[in-house]
């Protein structure tokens, strides 16, 4: 997986080692762990949603230029898998994910994977996390039509967060926050699950499991 992402042009050292030293297979449940936990593809992790391939992850996260101490907001925790990249990169995480099933799996990967400290909560994506704001980074895993306000309220002077924008057609958009400004700057097109705003939504009858 590394020498992929190196070859794709993945630079910074400390991505590498996180992505190197995190068992990807263990954010993955059983059922879907045969269509290869390493390979660089989306991989479905139940309930309609997905772990993004290695390459976007290690992207993103080069992007949002994590340093140890620094505290990160992350909306759509789904398997857990980029909390414990940020994790492992000494990054001080706070993830807010929709569907109780996906934290409660992501809750049990993390701790076995001895990322305890990730802090999760069960909410709605759009809010953020007012109560531990501000955040120096911020990166979602799903996709709004537009960067929500709550967010943007909620990253420091001098933050940086990294989200995919839009609906039909998603790009990966890095905004930064000057002193009473934000500053947008469009990168990849992407394709990510869309954010959901509302109540943490329960497993439906025909929702894939988990387990």
């Amino acid at each position: 997986m590394l020498a992929g992402l190196i070859r794709y042009g993945i630079r910074d050292d400390r991505v590498l080692e996180a992505m190197r030293r995190v068992p990807r297979h263990r954010f993955i449940p059983d059922t879907y762990r045969n269509a290869g936990a390493y390979g660089d593809h989306p991989s479905p992790i139940g309930y309609g949603q997905t772990i993004s391939q290695p390459y976007i992850v290690a992207y993103m996260i080069e992007k949002l230029d994590v340093h140890p101490g620094s505290r990160v907001l992350e909306i759509g925790t789904g398997c857990g898998y980029q909390a414990a990249v940020l994790a492992a990169m000494g990054a001080e995480v706070y993830s807010v994910e929709r569907i109780p099933a996906l934290s409660r799996f992501a809750r049990t990967a993390l701790d076995d994977c001895r990322y305890e400290s990730v802090r999760l909560r069960t909410d709605d994506g759009y809010a953020g996390w007012p109560e531990e704001a501000p955040f120096d980074r911020i990166l979602a895993a799903c996709c709004p039509p537009e960067v929500p306000p709550a967010l943007a309220d909620q990253l420091a002077v001098g933050g940086r967060m990294v989200l995919p924008v839009g609906t039909d057609l998603q790009r990966l958009v890095v905004v930064s926050r000057g002193r009473g400004s934000l500053e947008r700057r469009d990168d990849l097109w992407v394709r990510f699950v869309p954010m959901v705003s509302g109540p943490p939504r329960q497993a439906e009858e025909n929702d894939e499991e988990t387990s």
